[in-house]
């Protein structure tokens, strides 16, 4: 596990000077090597350049919002397992359950404490650095190796987000027990209030379309949640 900061870099996307000043200050003091960008397009730009570890994602940017960036660098492969924390005025409900849906790790409302904001930060690179490395998993066509953030159905990669990746292994974790959607809100989305629960339902949705052959892994009990069962017919 990285244990040094200096080993990673953020992309800071705001199109706010002073916040893009304050955010990077922040995190140099941390440590953290740091990028910026002032609109979507540059945002995009630099993801796919030069693959940040972290992005800090604007939602109210000029010409191309963050909800639209988020859904382009999740399309990419090359940037679709970065994980995103968004940073947003909007205190719309409807706006952060949108953003999470699109795969983003985390949300934090401005105006932000500085420190809370670099701990966040922190606690997301350790989760990307420490998730079960060295295990892997095989059921029938699935492959899942955890510390290579790879999946493959019948050989092919299989490009998923880094909430999707975070929802398989999970699961995985905890083959043949039901987990609510409460329960994975909590585990994956680290949430402790009541977010729509379709969150979960839109994931596994997604996931499921991306498995393919494999999808039949993903049971759902009815009124309950959903488990890992790998004597799925």
């Amino acid at each position: 596990m990285q244990t040094s900061s200096m080993k990673n870099r953020i992309l800071v996307v705001d199109d706010e000077p002073d916040v893009l000043d304050l955010v990077t200050y922040n995190l140099g003091q941390a440590g953290f090597q740091t990028d910026t960008a002032a609109d979507g397009a540059e945002a995009l730009r630099k993801a796919r350049s030069n693959t940040p570890d972290l992005i800090l994602l604007d939602l109210m940017l000029p010409e191309m919002d963050g909800l639209e960036v988020c859904k382009l660098l999740r399309r990419d492969a090359k940037t679709s397992a970065i994980p995103i924390i968004m940073l947003t005025a909007r205190a719309s409900e409807i706006d952060r359950i949108v953003g999470l849906e699109l795969g983003a790790a985390d949300y934090v409302p401005k105006p932000f404490s500085p420190r809370e904001l670099v701990l966040r930060v922190k606690k997301r690179l350790e989760q990307s650095n420490s998730a079960a490395p060295g295990h892997a998993y095989s059921f029938g066509p699935l492959q899942v190796d955890v510390s290579r953030h790879l999946v493959t159905v019948r050989g092919r990669r299989v490009d998923l987000t880094a909430t999707e990746f975070k929802l398989l292994v999970m699961l995985l974790q905890r083959i043949g027990h039901v987990q609510s959607r409460d329960q994975l809100l909590r585990d994956v989305w680290e949430y402790e209030t009541n977010i729509d629960t379709r969150t979960v339902d839109t994931h596994i949705r997604r996931l499921r379309e991306k498995l393919g052959v494999a999808a039949k892994y993903l049971d759902t009990v009815r009124g309950v949640g959903y488990r890992f069962s790998p004597e799925m017919p």
